[in-house]
């Protein structure tokens, strides 16, 4: 059974309405640790329910690298850990080593 919705309350005289916030997401696969570096992968999430894309909607990324995300005002949260391949495996193909998570909070 799901339960059923709480309606919002309704503030008190004097104060400031609730406001809603949304994440949204943004991970960016780049060429090399260096945030200036050029993206070569990317997906997005959307947390305000506005737009719901998916991979491979784009061939074209969403910034041309890490730093542009930066300077459009996503904040940088996460970033991979920078591990050395194993010995005689320096050439192996893997996965995207170069991965960083944004985000950005949406007032609704």
């Amino acid at each position: 059974m799901i339960p059923a919705a709480t309606p919002t309350p309704t503030p008190a005289p004097g104060t400031q309405p609730r406001v809603d916030v949304r994440q949204q997401v943004l991970v960016l696969y780049l060429a090399s640790s260096a945030l200036d570096s050029r993206v070569v992968g990317w997906s997005v999430y959307d947390g305000t329910g506005a737009t719901s894309p998916t991979t491979g909607d784009s061939d074209v990324p969403p910034y041309e690298s890490g730093l542009d995300a930066l300077l459009d005002g996503w904040r940088l949260f996460q970033a991979a850990q920078l591990l050395p391949p194993q010995p005689g495996h320096e050439y192996d193909v893997s996965f995207l080593k170069h991965e960083f998570f944004f985000e950005k909070l949406v007032t609704m």
